[in-house]
């Protein structure tokens, strides 16, 4: 069979349409295939890098378990748009903290996915390709350790860029084959000119990468077309490789920015450890004062606990007997130690109520010259056994802002000092100056021994007495602590100045008032005239559960021969003893069993016969809310326990005098 023949440019036609056509196939194919194996990678690197850097920033979040930063630290992933969703498991695969692209689902794996192909051989991520979405897991590791997982759930955007090459190597096959054919067709031997000058543009191109090169227009046949071609196709490679280029710097300026991000997390996490650092110190710091306030405490409560058991053993001991001279002396050492043990007491309270904050003070004018008559009067008694002088300023006019009480307390602190570590015949002297426009200094300067800098630099330490510890000088080490505290809290300074052999100078300074008024001339207060003694002894009833109490009372008052003792161990016979005895007056505990002593109180004053009958309160409360609100409810009088005799005489006295001139007085 004879092959009908064909011409040149027909075998030209077939020969370059096939050509093209085969060329176009495996160029295209290996280009596509290169790019998709690329992009594959590039997709994955950039996932793993991703995870990487949300693994590095959550890793302080999964070790301190803080899951509002880790996601914060996923929130960043915003401006990863191709993220869908993202997560971190904890060690133990449960999960941790979540992120969801808006427009996204927000569903997890419970735990993380085994298996999965490695992102890079040898490496721990492993992917899973789900239809058009991309699945990566990668291990949070810190010193070879496991913390965690990263989860992040991408847009599989292999699939879309396969199905768009495609479309394209269709667009592009087909254009190439028919231009190809055109060429062929139209062009004949004129065809080598343009397809020379397309191949010398294109080497140059190649050569310098300078991609504003244009082939010549030689014709206006098919090559024209080609050339136009060629040189739009330089115009999208440039203009492709001009986006390229602001994408990659845009690229790093995002990464300039994020790195800024991590560096500023790290700041932050780093100034956080050193606080956490910080508060640890200031804890255990905390725990060793309190350690060693309370060991100071123990052994400053059993000092005179000491004293007043061993004595009382002595007394109390068949096998060791004693003289009434040494009676009078033991008991003499168990009452001074029970004093001090008191003191003790009340100024660690004084002390926890200023360190809690539960100090209620009273801020008003106090006139100065009252305040130290006081103190004049309550510390002659020590100056004169101690053979000291102590010498007052001239009444000065001056008001000061402070609490009366506490006021009182904080120089009777400063006085008693001066005196107890003064030298035998020595003086203490009081000073009033204005150092400062309304403001007044208190001082109190003492002939003592003196501080060195280092027993100074203690002074306001709980329990440290700067070496007295063994001296001849009863003190606890807290009443400067309290003393600093007060002055305070009432908007004053304290301050001291001391040299070794010489003396020391303690001074307060408080804010002066305005308060109009001179200063009167202190006068006594009027004294109740003491009440005759009655024909028949005075009827005291006492209202106590405690034995030991009671019998305390009833040795006081057995030399009492103008009183009459009744006892009720509880409220209730409390009030039917003040029914039918009608006593002169009531001696009250406060916490009874069944009513209380505020109860009983007001059953009393309830009913017409008892309602005029005066109760004075006797308790172990001695805080000065306690007292306050008794003297509020109707207690004429507060004695606290343990009982001072002379304040519980006097206090009987006084009751009972009162009550004289009241029944005396016409109704």
């Amino acid at each position: 069979m004879i092959r009908p023949r064909r011409s040149i440019r027909e075998k030209l036609v077939t020969i370059v349409m096939s050509t093209t056509l085969a060329a176009l196939a495996v160029s295209v194919g290996t280009v596509v295939a290169y790019d998709l194996r690329s992009y594959k990678s590039a997709l994955l690197n950039d996932l793993a890098t991703q995870a990487e850097l949300v693994g590095h920033m959550t890793s302080a979040a999964l070790a301190f378990d803080d899951g509002r930063l880790a996601r914060e630290n996923l929130a960043l992933l915003r401006s990863r748009p191709s993220v869908r969703a993202a997560a971190i498991y904890d060690e133990h695969g449960a999960l941790f903290a979540t992120y969801v692209a808006p427009g996204e689902t927000g569903a997890f794996p419970v735990r993380p996915a085994k298996g999965g192909r490695p992102v890079h051989a040898g490496g721990k991520e492993t992917y899973v390709g789900n239809g058009d979405e991309l699945v990566l897991y990668k291990p949070i590791s810190e010193n070879g350790e496991l913390l965690g997982t990263v989860y992040l759930r991408s847009q599989n955007q292999l699939m879309e860029r396969m199905r768009d090459y495609l479309v394209i190597c269709a667009c592009v096959t087909v254009l190439a084959l028919l231009t190809a054919w055109l060429l062929v067709r139209r062009l004949g031997h004129t065809i080598t000119t343009p397809i020379d000058a397309i191949t010398n543009i294109a080497r140059e191109v190649v050569a310098r990468r300078d991609y504003s090169r244009r082939a010549p227009r030689i014709s206006e046949d098919e090559a024209a077309e080609l050339v136009d071609s060629f040189n739009a196709m330089l115009t999208e490679i440039e203009q492709r490789t001009r986006a390229l280029e602001d994408s990659n710097r845009e690229i790093a300026r995002l990464n300039e920015r994020l790195e800024a991000r991590v560096q500023e997390r790290t700041a932050q996490l780093e100034l956080a450890n050193s606080e956490l650092e910080l508060a640890i110190e200031e804890a255990r710091n905390a725990n060793q004062a309190k350690s060693a306030f309370l060991s100071s405490m123990s052994h400053e409560l059993r000092t005179p606990l000491n004293a007043i058991l061993g004595f009382a053993q002595i007394l109390a001991s068949k096998d060791m007997p004693t003289t009434p001279e040494q009676k009078l002396e033991f008991s003499g050492h168990i009452l001074k130690s029970g004093r001090h043990l008191l003191t003790l007491i009340n100024e660690i309270l004084d002390l926890a109520k200023v360190e809690a904050g539960a100090l209620s003070l009273s801020m008003e004018p106090v006139l100065l010259a009252e305040v130290l008559d006081e103190c004049r009067s309550m510390i002659a008694p020590l100056a004169a056994t101690r053979g000291v002088r102590v010498l007052f300023p001239e009444a000065p006019a001056a008001r000061v802002q402070a609490d009366r009480t506490r006021l009182k307390q904080v120089l009777l602190n400063l006085l008693s000092n001066a005196v107890k570590y003064n030298r035998e015949g020595g003086a203490v002297v009081v000073d009033c100056t204005h150092p400062a426009p309304q403001r007044l200094r208190l001082s109190v300067q003492d002939t003592g021994m003196g501080l060195s800098p280092e027993q100074v630099a203690g002074l306001f330490q709980p329990f440290n007495r700067l070496g007295q510890e063994g001296g001849t000088q009863e003190g606890t080490g807290i009443g400067l602590v309290v003393t600093r505290r007060l002055v305070e809290l009432m908007g004053g300074e304290i301050g001291v100045t001391s040299s070794p052999g010489a003396g020391s100078v303690f001074w307060i300074e408080l804010a002066c008032t305005d308060a109009d008024g001179d200063v009167a001339d202190a006068q006594p207060a009027a004294r109740l005239a003491p009440a005759v003694a009655p024909a028949q002894p005075a009827t005291v009833l006492y209202i106590e559960d405690n034995p030991a109490n009671l019998k305390l009372v009833q040795e006081i008052v057995r030399f009492r021969p103008d009183l009459r003792l009744v006892s009720a161990p509880d409220g209730h016979f409390g009030l039917s003893l003040a029914r039918s005895q009608k006593p002169d007056m009531i001696l009250m505990d406060l916490n009874l069993p069944g009513l209380s002593g505020f109860e009983v109180l007001a059953q009393l004053r309830r009913e017409p016969e008892t309602a005029r009958i005066p109760v004075i309160a006797v308790s172990a409360n001695a805080m000065r809310a306690d007292i306050e609100r008794a003297l509020a409810a109707g207690f004429v009088r507060y004695l606290t326990k343990p009982i001072d005799i002379g304040q519980f005489n006097e206090a009987i006295d006084g009751v009972l005098a009162q009550r004289t001139v009241e029944e005396r007085q016409p109704e």
